[in-house]
Protein backbone atom coordinates (compact mmCIF):
# COMPACT_ATOMS: atom_id res chain seq x y z
CA UNK A 1 0.00 0.00 0.00
CA UNK A 2 2.97 2.11 0.75
CA UNK A 3 4.63 1.68 -2.18
CA UNK A 4 1.32 2.38 -4.06
CA UNK A 5 1.23 5.62 -2.95
CA UNK A 6 4.64 6.50 -3.34
CA UNK A 7 4.32 5.56 -6.93
CA UNK A 8 1.03 7.39 -6.94
CA UNK A 9 2.91 10.58 -6.21
CA UNK A 10 5.34 10.04 -8.48
CA UNK A 11 3.52 9.82 -11.66
CA UNK A 12 1.72 12.78 -10.14
CA UNK A 13 4.92 14.73 -9.71
CA UNK A 14 5.91 13.49 -13.45
CA UNK A 15 2.08 14.46 -15.07
CA UNK A 16 3.00 18.31 -13.38
CA UNK A 17 6.31 18.59 -14.86
CA UNK A 18 5.32 17.52 -18.33
CA UNK A 19 2.69 19.99 -18.47
CA UNK A 20 4.53 22.70 -17.05
CA UNK A 21 7.51 21.80 -19.15
CA UNK A 22 4.84 21.63 -22.43
CA UNK A 23 3.74 25.15 -21.65
CA UNK A 24 7.35 26.71 -21.60
CA UNK A 25 8.48 25.27 -24.49
CA UNK A 26 5.22 26.36 -26.32
CA UNK A 27 6.23 29.55 -25.29
CA UNK A 28 9.70 29.73 -26.26
CA UNK A 29 8.75 28.43 -29.59
CA UNK A 30 6.42 31.49 -29.83
CA UNK A 31 9.36 33.11 -29.30
CA UNK A 32 11.60 31.15 -32.53
CA UNK A 33 12.41 33.53 -35.47
CA UNK A 34 10.69 32.06 -38.39
CA UNK A 35 11.74 32.05 -41.99
CA UNK A 36 15.77 32.10 -41.57
CA UNK A 37 15.25 34.02 -38.54
CA UNK A 38 13.07 36.77 -39.18
CA UNK A 39 9.75 36.89 -37.13
CA UNK A 40 6.38 37.63 -38.37
CA UNK A 41 6.39 41.19 -36.62
CA UNK A 42 9.86 41.69 -38.13
CA UNK A 43 8.50 41.45 -41.45
CA UNK A 44 5.36 43.51 -41.40
CA UNK A 45 7.80 46.47 -39.75
CA UNK A 46 10.05 45.95 -42.76
CA UNK A 47 7.27 45.80 -45.53
CA UNK A 48 5.58 48.88 -43.72
CA UNK A 49 8.95 50.31 -44.05
CA UNK A 50 9.33 49.90 -47.52
CA UNK A 51 6.23 51.06 -48.32
CA UNK A 52 6.96 54.30 -46.20
CA UNK A 53 9.80 54.90 -48.08
CA UNK A 54 8.10 54.94 -51.15
CA UNK A 55 5.49 57.56 -50.09
CA UNK A 56 8.18 59.43 -48.43
CA UNK A 57 10.55 59.47 -51.43
CA UNK A 58 7.99 59.30 -54.45
CA UNK A 59 4.97 60.66 -53.61
CA UNK A 60 6.08 63.24 -51.65
CA UNK A 61 8.00 64.31 -54.59
CA UNK A 62 5.07 64.74 -56.87
CA UNK A 63 3.49 67.08 -54.86
CA UNK A 64 6.22 69.55 -55.59
CA UNK A 65 6.09 71.92 -58.65
CA UNK A 66 6.78 70.50 -61.27
CA UNK A 67 6.49 67.03 -59.78
CA UNK A 68 4.40 65.62 -62.58
CA UNK A 69 5.14 67.89 -65.89
CA UNK A 70 8.97 67.54 -65.75
CA UNK A 71 8.80 63.34 -64.55
CA UNK A 72 8.18 61.37 -67.37
CA UNK A 73 7.51 58.69 -65.75
CA UNK A 74 4.01 60.45 -65.02
CA UNK A 75 3.40 63.69 -66.95
CA UNK A 76 -0.11 64.12 -68.07
CA UNK A 77 -0.38 64.33 -71.54
CA UNK A 78 -3.34 64.97 -73.39
CA UNK A 79 -6.84 63.30 -73.04
CA UNK A 80 -7.35 61.04 -76.36
CA UNK A 81 -10.32 63.82 -77.23
CA UNK A 82 -7.93 66.42 -77.17
CA UNK A 83 -4.72 65.18 -78.55
CA UNK A 84 -5.91 66.17 -81.77
CA UNK A 85 -6.46 69.33 -80.56
CA UNK A 86 -2.85 70.27 -79.24
CA UNK A 87 -1.28 68.34 -82.90
CA UNK A 88 -3.35 70.83 -84.73
CA UNK A 89 -2.27 73.96 -82.35
CA UNK A 90 1.17 72.87 -82.77
CA UNK A 91 1.05 72.88 -86.76
CA UNK A 92 -0.21 75.89 -86.86
CA UNK A 93 2.40 77.15 -84.66
CA UNK A 94 0.24 77.86 -81.43
CA UNK A 95 3.07 75.45 -79.31
CA UNK A 96 3.15 77.68 -76.54
CA UNK A 97 -0.59 77.56 -75.76
CA UNK A 98 -0.56 74.10 -76.07
CA UNK A 99 2.24 73.68 -73.05
CA UNK A 100 0.49 75.94 -71.10
CA UNK A 101 -2.31 73.69 -71.67
CA UNK A 102 -0.34 70.66 -70.54
CA UNK A 103 1.15 72.57 -67.67
CA UNK A 104 -2.47 73.37 -65.92
CA UNK A 105 -3.26 70.02 -65.84
CA UNK A 106 0.21 68.65 -64.41
CA UNK A 107 -0.04 71.88 -62.03
CA UNK A 108 -3.85 70.47 -60.67
CA UNK A 109 -2.62 66.78 -60.19
CA UNK A 110 0.57 68.47 -57.99
CA UNK A 111 -1.20 70.33 -55.79
CA UNK A 112 -3.70 67.07 -55.12
CA UNK A 113 -1.10 64.73 -54.43
CA UNK A 114 -0.56 65.79 -50.92
CA UNK A 115 -3.85 64.55 -49.78
CA UNK A 116 -2.53 61.27 -50.22
CA UNK A 117 0.30 61.09 -47.96
CA UNK A 118 -2.40 60.66 -45.21
CA UNK A 119 -3.96 58.47 -46.58
CA UNK A 120 -1.65 56.19 -47.58
CA UNK A 121 0.03 56.05 -43.79
CA UNK A 122 -3.55 55.00 -42.36
CA UNK A 123 -3.89 52.07 -45.28
CA UNK A 124 -0.14 51.09 -44.60
CA UNK A 125 -0.83 51.08 -40.55
CA UNK A 126 -3.36 48.46 -40.93
CA UNK A 127 -1.07 45.62 -42.77
CA UNK A 128 -1.55 42.47 -40.75
CA UNK A 129 1.14 39.84 -40.51
CA UNK A 130 -0.75 37.46 -42.49
CA UNK A 131 -0.76 40.40 -44.95
CA UNK A 132 2.43 41.26 -44.91
CA UNK A 133 3.85 37.55 -45.17
CA UNK A 134 1.87 37.16 -48.57
CA UNK A 135 3.06 40.78 -50.31
CA UNK A 136 6.28 39.86 -49.22
CA UNK A 137 6.45 36.56 -51.54
CA UNK A 138 4.05 38.08 -53.94
CA UNK A 139 5.04 40.16 -57.35
CA UNK A 140 6.92 42.97 -57.47
CA UNK A 141 4.19 45.28 -57.19
CA UNK A 142 2.37 43.17 -54.56
CA UNK A 143 2.29 45.67 -51.78
CA UNK A 144 1.53 48.69 -54.69
CA UNK A 145 -1.64 46.37 -55.44
CA UNK A 146 -2.52 46.11 -51.66
CA UNK A 147 -2.39 49.89 -51.54
CA UNK A 148 -4.06 50.68 -53.94
CA UNK A 149 -6.96 48.21 -53.23
CA UNK A 150 -6.98 49.93 -49.94
CA UNK A 151 -7.44 54.02 -50.66
CA UNK A 152 -8.55 54.06 -54.77
CA UNK A 153 -12.01 55.29 -53.71
CA UNK A 154 -10.58 56.97 -50.98
CA UNK A 155 -8.36 58.87 -52.76
CA UNK A 156 -10.35 59.74 -55.70
CA UNK A 157 -13.32 61.49 -53.50
CA UNK A 158 -9.85 63.89 -51.80
CA UNK A 159 -8.11 64.22 -55.17
CA UNK A 160 -11.24 65.06 -57.59
CA UNK A 161 -12.70 68.51 -55.54
CA UNK A 162 -8.87 69.68 -55.20
CA UNK A 163 -8.01 69.13 -58.98
CA UNK A 164 -11.75 70.98 -60.10
CA UNK A 165 -10.50 73.83 -57.53
CA UNK A 166 -6.67 73.73 -58.86
CA UNK A 167 -8.04 73.96 -62.46
CA UNK A 168 -10.49 76.88 -61.71
CA UNK A 169 -7.48 78.74 -59.32
CA UNK A 170 -4.64 78.18 -62.58
CA UNK A 171 -7.09 79.32 -65.02
CA UNK A 172 -7.36 75.67 -66.22
CA UNK A 173 -10.93 76.55 -67.66
CA UNK A 174 -9.91 79.55 -69.17
CA UNK A 175 -6.70 78.10 -71.08
CA UNK A 176 -8.89 75.14 -72.33
CA UNK A 177 -11.55 77.20 -73.50
CA UNK A 178 -9.31 79.50 -75.64
CA UNK A 179 -7.33 76.62 -76.43
CA UNK A 180 -10.41 74.69 -78.10
CA UNK A 181 -11.92 77.79 -79.52
CA UNK A 182 -8.81 78.17 -81.52
CA UNK A 183 -8.99 74.79 -82.74
CA UNK A 184 -12.92 75.12 -83.23
CA UNK A 185 -12.51 77.65 -85.38
CA UNK A 186 -9.90 75.64 -87.79
CA UNK A 187 -11.44 74.25 -90.46
CA UNK A 188 -12.86 71.01 -91.06
CA UNK A 189 -13.08 70.62 -86.79
CA UNK A 190 -15.48 69.51 -84.52
CA UNK A 191 -16.04 70.17 -80.74
CA UNK A 192 -14.94 68.44 -78.22
CA UNK A 193 -15.30 69.10 -74.34
CA UNK A 194 -13.84 66.08 -72.21
CA UNK A 195 -14.26 66.16 -68.63
CA UNK A 196 -10.66 67.09 -67.28
CA UNK A 197 -11.01 66.87 -63.44
CA UNK A 198 -12.08 62.93 -64.16
CA UNK A 199 -9.93 62.89 -66.34
CA UNK A 200 -6.68 64.44 -64.39
CA UNK A 201 -8.04 62.67 -61.03
CA UNK A 202 -6.97 59.46 -62.66
CA UNK A 203 -4.18 59.99 -64.30
CA UNK A 204 -2.87 61.44 -61.13
CA UNK A 205 -3.90 58.30 -59.43
CA UNK A 206 -2.07 56.28 -61.38
CA UNK A 207 0.98 58.27 -60.91
CA UNK A 208 0.87 58.24 -57.43
CA UNK A 209 0.65 54.13 -57.63
CA UNK A 210 3.35 54.17 -60.73
CA UNK A 211 5.80 55.97 -58.24
CA UNK A 212 5.21 53.54 -55.46
CA UNK A 213 5.62 50.61 -57.66
CA UNK A 214 8.78 51.64 -58.90
CA UNK A 215 10.25 52.13 -55.45
CA UNK A 216 8.95 48.67 -54.53
CA UNK A 217 10.60 47.10 -57.33
CA UNK A 218 13.80 48.90 -56.72
CA UNK A 219 13.90 47.65 -52.85
CA UNK A 220 12.73 43.58 -54.55
CA UNK A 221 15.10 43.97 -56.70
CA UNK A 222 18.08 46.18 -55.56
CA UNK A 223 20.11 45.02 -52.65
CA UNK A 224 21.70 48.81 -52.88
CA UNK A 225 18.20 49.93 -52.06
CA UNK A 226 17.85 48.21 -48.94
CA UNK A 227 19.30 50.98 -47.37
CA UNK A 228 18.54 49.53 -43.42
CA UNK A 229 19.30 46.31 -41.71
CA UNK A 230 15.38 45.46 -41.08
CA UNK A 231 15.01 45.72 -44.84
CA UNK A 232 17.65 43.48 -46.22
CA UNK A 233 17.08 40.87 -43.72
CA UNK A 234 13.10 40.83 -44.73
CA UNK A 235 13.41 41.69 -48.10
CA UNK A 236 16.69 37.89 -48.27
CA UNK A 237 13.72 36.31 -47.31
CA UNK A 238 12.06 37.10 -50.98
CA UNK A 239 15.55 36.53 -52.68
CA UNK A 240 15.06 32.99 -51.46
CA UNK A 241 11.60 32.12 -52.23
Amino acid sequence: MGKYLIMKKFLGLLLIFSLSSCAELQQIATQIPSSYGVTDSEINSGLKQALQFGIDKEVTRLATEDGFFKNELVRIGLPPELQKVDKTLRDVGLDNLADEGLRVLNRAAEDAVGEAIPVFASAVKEISFADARNILLGNDDAATTYLATKTETELYAKFSPIINNSLEKVGANQVWSNLIQRYNAIPLTSNVNPDLTDYVTNEALNGVYRMIKKEEKDIRNSLNSRTTDLLRRVFALQDRS
